[in-house]
């Protein structure tokens, strides 16, 4: 597995939370920093050390994971008044795992590597229950030798750690690729479940064929299980998929692609969340698209 070197975790949310418990567990040296302050303060419980800036965390740590939610945010903790830059020195290293454009990887790598610090483009997959059990799907693009030297941290971060290419910014697509379908996916499980119910049948039973049918998706099952049983609470903000769908189908007409599907569900998570769904989980699609807005 290799030693193991401080680590600080900027943004612990869902996601960022639950990647400091994980790897406090295991013996790493974390120091924790997020702008709502109670939730690094929070983590002192486990072992992490609280910092209120990034630049503070940043200090005595080897590798600065940020997991925030877009990429103004990610250019704040980077570049910002108080960000990891104002405390970086040559030979450290920025682990990218927010779903952002891949044109903003490539150009905060661009920065960081101008004063010698590397970067791993490193999205994550999986929800918050698999990034706290070390499950969680890891597409990481970075040179070898930054893959080498900082293995074992990818290794206890994820067992499923898919080794993209080494052009940074290659994970940020292969991320968009699958979070596009996802968003697909997940309106199409939404739809047909509003067309059971529309059709008289009962939602769990005919869930429970699609399981294990032709028409089954994990993100499908998981959500609609959790719409059908009325909680709605945030996991996964609509907001996130209306942003993800939104840089997906941008990154597409980058590459001279459009799709049939892409942009009508970038539609659907933006009307979505423009009603009143933005801080609900997305499994409130299927209220959504049943005409119960409220």
């Amino acid at each position: 597995m290799g030693a193991k070197f401080p680590v600080a975790i900027i943004g612990v949310g869902n996601m960022g939370g639950a990647m400091a418990t994980h790897l406090l567990a295991h013996g790493w040296p974390v120091g924790v920093c997020d702008l709502d302050a109670a939730k690094a303060r929070s983590l002192e419980a486990f072992g992490a050390v609280a910092h209120v800036t990034p630049a503070q965390a940043a200090i005595n740590s080897i590798a600065i994971i940020v997991c925030v939610v877009d990429a103004q945010q990610t250019h704040e903790v980077l570049f910002g008044e108080h960000g990891v830059m104002d405390a970086m020195l040559a030979g450290q290293m920025v682990m990218l795992c927010p779903t952002i454009a891949p044109e903003h990887t490539g150009e905060f790598a661009r920065r960081l590597g101008e004063r010698g610090i590397h970067t791993i483009d490193a999205p994550m997959s999986g929800g918050p229950a698999r990034a706290r059990d070390g499950s969680m799907s890891l597409m990481v693009a970075c040179p070898d030798f930054v893959f080498d030297r900082y293995g074992a941290l990818v290794a206890a971060l994820s067992s499923h750690v898919f080794r993209i290419s080494e052009r940074v910014g290659d994970g940020a697509r292969t991320k968009l690729v699958n979070n596009l379908l996802a968003s697909i996916n997940l309106v199409g499980a939404a739809e047909v479940m509003v067309m059971a119910k529309r059709m008289g049948l009962d939602l769990g039973r005919t869930l429970d064929v699609i399981e294990q049918s032709s028409g089954q998706s994990w993100i499908g099952s998981d959500r609609m299980r959790r719409a059908i049983a009325g909680d709605c609470a945030p996991r996964a903000h609509m907001t996130l998929l209306a942003k993800d769908t939104r840089l997906a189908v941008e990154a597409a007409q980058a590459a001279g692609f459009a799709g049939p599907l892409g942009a009508a569900a970038r539609d659907v998570f933006g009307r979505a969340s423009a009603g009143g769904l933005a801080e609900l989980d997305d499994a409130a699609l299927l209220q959504w698209l049943d005409g119960d807005k409220a």
